[in-house]
């Protein structure tokens, strides 16, 4: 076996195990590689590895200071062992492929700083500094390019979501004349909410639906309410497609999905508060818990009606 090997939990010590105390003088490690736990992950990898830089591993594997052993030999740090992968390569090789993202990059010049890796420590600086001389958008949508990906998309974020379809273009009917006014409007306000609530919301568009404009609205994975903007309406003598602006809707439910941000499951009295239906008062706490989160609010415009709203003369 060579390099570094993530064992897995399995055989990580027994609990209740106390750690022994010893020191590494005098060829007391006996093979060629160390097995080392680092906060319950296990690694193999050699003392030449360990002992090539003047770090606080060095100091730990040439005998300068105690180490702590469990009942199986393996020697235990007290240290994350996210990043002790990462440690080890950087030892090997002098160089190593840095995290893409900050969090992660800190997270490991944090680690280099505890075990006194200079050079490491320096690289995540300039890259930390890198990161932050580039440009990084305040608000990022992403465009929707099949039902696949916004499934994932809604699954995977931790974040509310908001959902706008809009397809001009998915019409077999004429528009009214108000209809492309109303439909720009549809999406300024979208565009404006997703500059408001970006931290906090995740905003995604979809223009390859079936619908004409639509909002949908997430929480937890789970689809909360839609608002359909589009109608049809009979004129004298033929039919019309007919887009509508429900603002106050929009803002509404917009705001019922701030519900779900965290904890991860909502405050059911606020749910309550913010319903527009109530449950029996018949129902115990926890079937009306259910019931509030099994409810989807569709709030459809979409109807058939003989209103023509265009203009005289037209």
């Amino acid at each position: 076996m060579s390099g570094d090997t993530c064992l897995g939990s399995a055989l990580c010590p027994a609990a209740g195990h106390k750690p022994k105390a010893g020191g590494l003088k005098g060829g007391s490690l006996g093979n060629k590689y160390v097995r080392l736990n680092v906060g319950g992950s296990l690694y193999y990898t050699t003392v030449q590895v360990l002992t090539r830089h003047d770090t606080m591993l060095k100091a730990m594997f040439s005998g300068r200071m105690e180490v702590l052993t469990d009942k199986e030999g393996w020697i235990l740090i007290d240290r994350c062992g996210k990043h002790f992968g990462t440690i080890l390569n950087y030892l090997r090789d002098d160089t190593i492929a840095l995290p893409k993202h900050r969090q992660e990059i800190k997270e490991l010049m944090a680690e280099a700083k505890y075990y006194l890796i200079q050079g490491l420590v320096d690289m995540c600086q300039a890259a930390l500094q890198d990161k932050k001389d580039l440009y990084e958008p305040v608000c990022s949508i992403p465009i929707i390019t099949s039902p696949k990906e916004e499934e994932r998309l809604i699954e995977s974020s931790m974040k509310p979501v908001v959902k706008l379809l809009y397809n001009r273009s998915n019409n077999k009917y004429s528009y009214t004349s108000n209809s492309d006014d109303n439909l720009l409007k549809n999406i300024e306000l979208f565009d404006k909410l997703s500059l408001r609530f970006n931290g906090r919301v995740l905003f995604i568009k979809d223009v390859i639906g079936d619908e004409i404009c639509c909002w949908s609205f997430y929480g937890q994975g789970r689809k909360l309410a839609e608002v359909c903007c589009t109608s049809i309406v009979y004129a004298t003598e033929k039919k019309q497609t007919k887009v509508e602006f429900p603002e106050a809707r929009i803002y509404e439910e917009t705001l019922n999905v701030l519900l779900y941000e965290t904890p991860r499951v909502p405050d059911n009295s606020l749910l309550e508060a913010t319903s527009r239906s109530r449950s029996q008062a018949s129902h115990s706490e926890d079937d009306e818990g259910l019931e509030l989160r099994e409810r989807v609010r569709r709030i459809h415009v979409k109807r058939y009606s003989t209103y023509d709203d265009r203009q005289l003369g037209h």
